[in-house]
């Protein structure tokens, strides 16, 4: 706890951390808020469909990243490692992918490639594969070694080793991190339209650049209903997969 205690002090230096200046901005907090109502839709169901474009980025971009981080989690694993070396380099790059945010990578792809929604969906899979590495080679190195040791002395070879002791153990937490991720990666797609990598985050950025903040009240009320009922049914399935 006094750990705990000086690193918070040591934080607020230099962050200019101030409740007072909180609460005396409230006020035009309120005043700025209140410019979003009515909200203006007008193009609801371009808005609409913006919206389901980015669900579909964050769909491409979190089954890319699984698909990716499933072999790659065995290698990160230190008792499913075949070498040390092997270990670093997929850690290490697991911790590259992971440090890497996704509006960073947006920009980096759509530079690359040019602007729609292909970049923003390489920058979500680029950044979840890390995240997921991590959390899957985690959840290996926890599994019962009892389980694990009756299969392999059954005569299995390392790959039905893999298969039939490791994955029935972690699938419940594979299934659940990645859904988990599926949820960030539909929050995180919202704003890479800020760079032109598809999304509704360009309509927000057209809104707010044009003053028209009763379209980005619209566009906002868009965001927060398909954010409620991502999490509501993945919340949903996970509970029935637990």
């Amino acid at each position: 706890m006094a750990a705990v205690v000086v690193v918070l002090v040591w934080s607020t230096f230099g962050t200019e951390l101030s409740p007072w200046r909180l609460l005396t901005g409230l006020a035009a907090s309120g005043r700025f808020i209140a410019e979003f109502f009515p909200p203006d839709f007008t193009r609801g169901s371009e808005y609409l469909n913006s919206m389901f474009e980015t669900i579909k980025m964050a769909v491409w971009g979190t089954a890319l990243a699984f698909i990716a981080a499933v072999p790659l989690s065995f290698w990160a694993a230190t008792n499913t490692t075949p070498h040390s070396l092997v270990y670093q380099f997929t850690r290490r790059m697991s911790d590259v992918f992971r440090g890497l945010n996704e509006f960073v990578l947006a920009m980096v792809f759509v530079a690359a490639l040019g602007l729609g929604p292909f970049p923003g969906i390489l920058a979500l899979a680029v950044s979840t594969t890390g995240t997921l590495i991590k959390l899957f080679s985690e959840a290996i190195e926890l599994v019962d070694v009892g389980q694990v040791e009756a299969v392999k002395a059954s005569g299995a070879g390392p790959l039905q080793v893999l298969t039939h002791a490791y994955w029935p153990q972690i699938v419940p937490t594979v299934l659940s991190m990645t859904l988990y991720r599926f949820e960030a990666n539909v929050r995180g797609a919202t704003v890479l339209g800020l760079v032109g990598a598809g999304g509704i985050g360009l309509y927000v950025t057209e809104a707010i650049r044009g003053f028209n903040f009763q379209a980005a009240g619209a566009i906002l009320m868009v965001i927060l209903v398909a954010v409620f009922l991502v999490d509501f049914l993945s919340a949903k399935v996970r509970e029935r997969l637990s």
